[in-house]
């Protein structure tokens, strides 16, 4: 149906997901650029080697962190192969291991291996040795879910999500580099139990040929697992289709998109649309790098009087706004997209503002775009601009957008969380790339801008209910701030009052005027429903109602004392209830304090081993 030169093959190696086509037989007809990227279907591939297969008297160093699973289907007695014959190894075991293909059992040189079971507790199983003159290392970091395999100073990385299996081959008689495992194995059949059960293996290198995967069977690029039985189904007349679904491929996660394809009413085959998502890792690792980066300069200040010095204009000295002074403090000094959470009022353009004015672009452009304010319809060319003539009403010599104009600088996208599917869409591209089209336009443009964004929406439910695309937030969620509402950091009401009275009065033109006790003391016991912007506002109509130079109590607008909520017998949980929402709360809360170390929060919880895993079964936190 399609031609490796067709128009089909030249648009979809355009695009920004991975893209094949099979026909209803089964057969790849179409498989774009991407989707040879995102499943390691690539001819160059860093150091090269020569096509063949493994032999008698090659040395075999291994890293597999769970025997049986993305290895080829890997076996506990295929390591005999390399003379380790060991009955207490299993399957789901993790193991690093060297030695040389073909030994019998006992031949020397002997092989060296290291293995822990599945219910190990370490961050990190590791081999370092000497053998047959080469200094070898096998490292399997659990933490950080790489496996690094070193051969004289030669080092062979491979990361992954769940499982993987890794394996290098010297040539036993030159003592040169024979292969090595790469991502894509399980497209070219080169998973390490294939490896070494003798089967070809292809070359790699900048001249190396890429697998050709067009005609080939999709069963026999990838093997099997739900999504691709589904794609096949669908190509062969099931009535299956969906989008944007979470689906695991090779071992990598992806957003999938299902489609059948019909012609004159017959089944011709199915697309499958794919995006990885597994880029997730490496930007969370930059966040926290970027955090690390930073901790040199807290350190020169005082826990508590530096932050409190730090950003003037945020008003307060709650431990709530410490904290966020403290996040906002870090934020200024790196360049990671923010996002900033918190109830309506509670000042988050001015935190933004804030953090704008304290880093390194300080100079340069602030835009600051409500995305609630603008129509959908005109959203896009405010942000991206558009060409002359783009549309209707559109100005011949077309017109710059906010990203352009904040070239340089810092924009900001207030009420991310009403932005429409389609227009998030096109904001991904530019988080990814740093790069974007304008209405109307073919050329693509490339910005250097500081994105911060912020929301008063729940992201996650928002996400839940399919209005809030999953990839998107994860990318914006790279440095969060979380404003307390004003009624979580009462005691800032104070010097917010104090700060604000001048302002209010200066702007009214009016002498100052100062607030009664008793005045502060219904400020004080109210909840607050409007945050720090109701209260500015209280306070401008107290000034216009006090004749006087005080404001009292009957110049407030608000009803004196706490409003109480009447306890309704629905509110009433069973205290078994109430006991385990703590404890899973606690659990989450120290696990999250560690940066996921587990045996640290145990440690701080002061629980057992036995106890701490069971209760994370139990509340199923992962």
């Amino acid at each position: 149906m399609f031609s490796s030169d067709s128009y089909a093959k030249m648009f979809t190696d355009m695009m920004s997901e991975g893209f094949i086509f099979i026909d209803n037989k089964g057969k790849i007809q179409l498989y774009n650029n991407k989707a040879k990227e995102i499943f390691g279907i690539t001819s160059s591939q860093g150091a090269s080697h020569r096509a063949g297969k493994i032999e008698e008297g090659d040395i075999v160093i291994i890293g597999d962190n769970c025997l049986g699973k993305d290895d080829g289907n890997m076996t506990p007695e295929a390591l005999g192969y390399i003379g380790i014959h060991d009955s207490r190894i299993r399957l789901g075991d993790a193991i690093v291991a060297v030695g040389r293909y073909g030994a019998t059992k006992g031949e020397k040189p002997l092989p060296l291996y290291k293995y822990v079971n599945p219910d190990y507790d370490t961050n990190v199983l590791e081999l370092y040795c000497s053998y047959m003159g080469m200094q070898i290392s096998s490292v399997i970091d659990f933490k950080n879910k790489n496996i690094s395999i070193t051969v004289d100073n030669e080092k062979y990385v491979m990361s992954y999500i769940n499982y993987i299996g890794h394996i290098v081959v010297i040539d036993g008689r030159s003592k040169e580099l024979k292969f090595y495992q790469y991502h894509g194995y399980t497209a070219r059949g080169e998973g390490l139990y294939d490896i070494l059960t003798g089967k070809r293996f292809m070359a790699k290198g900048e001249n190396s040929e890429m697998l050709n995967v067009i005609g080939k069977d999709i069963f026999e690029i990838h093997k099997g697992g739900s999504t691709i039985k589904d794609f096949y189904a669908a190509a062969t007349g099931a009535d299956i289709n969906y989008e944007n679904k979470f689906e695991e491929i090779n071992g990598r996660p992806t957003i999938c998109t299902l489609m059948p394809v019909d012609r004159d009413g017959k089944r011709v085959g199915a697309v499958l649309k794919v995006e990885d998502i597994s880029e997730i890792k490496r930007v969370i690792r930059q966040r926290d790098e970027a955090l690390l980066n930073l901790e040199q300069m807290e350190k020169k200040l005082k826990e508590e009087s530096g932050a409190s010095k730090f950003l003037p204009e945020i008003i307060g000295e709650s431990k709530e706004i410490i904290n966020v002074k403290r996040l906002a403090m870090k934020a200024a000094k790196s360049n990671s997209t923010l996002l900033i959470l918190g109830e309506s009022g509670t000042g988050k353009s001015m935190l933004a503002r804030a953090i704008h004015n304290n880093s390194k672009n300080r100079n340069k452009p602030f835009i600051h775009v409500n995305c609630g304010s603008i129509p959908e319809t005109l959203l896009e060319s405010e942000l991206f601009g558009y060409e002359g003539g783009a549309f209707t009403g559109a100005k011949t010599a077309g017109k710059a957008g906010m990203f352009e104009l904040a070239q340089g600088g810092t924009i900001f996208l207030d009420e991310i969380g009403e932005m429409s599917p389609t227009l998030q869409i096109k904001l991904l591209q530019v988080l990814q790339d740093k790069t974007f089209y304008k209405v109307g336009g073919s050329k693509n443009i490339e910005v250097d801008v500081r994105i911060i964004v912020a929301t008063n929406k729940n992201l996650e439910e928002e996400m839940i209910a399919g209005r809030f695309r999953e990839d998107l937030y994860y990318r914006i969620n790279v440095f969060p701030i979380w404003i307390p509402p004003l009624r979580e950091r009462k005691e800032d009401i104070y010097l917010l009052v104090q700060n604000m009275l001048p302002d209010i009065c200066k702007r009214i033109g009016c002498e100052t005027k100062r607030i009664s006790g008793e005045a502060l003391n219904i400020l004080s016991a109210y909840d607050w429903p409007g945050n720090v912007r109701e209260l500015e506002n209280i306070l401008e109509r107290a000034v216009n109602l006090a004749e006087g130079n005080t404001i009292l109590s009957s110049h407030l607008a608000i009803k004196k004392g706490k409003k109480e909520k009447k306890r309704e017998t629905y509110d009433i949980r069973p205290i078994k209830d109430v006991i385990n929402d703590a404890e899973r709360r606690a659990i989450e809360e120290a696990i999250m304090a560690y940066n996921g170390d587990k045996k640290a929060a145990m440690r701080a919880l002061k629980m057992s081993k036995t106890s701490f895993y069971e209760k994370l079964k139990k509340y199923n936190i992962e």
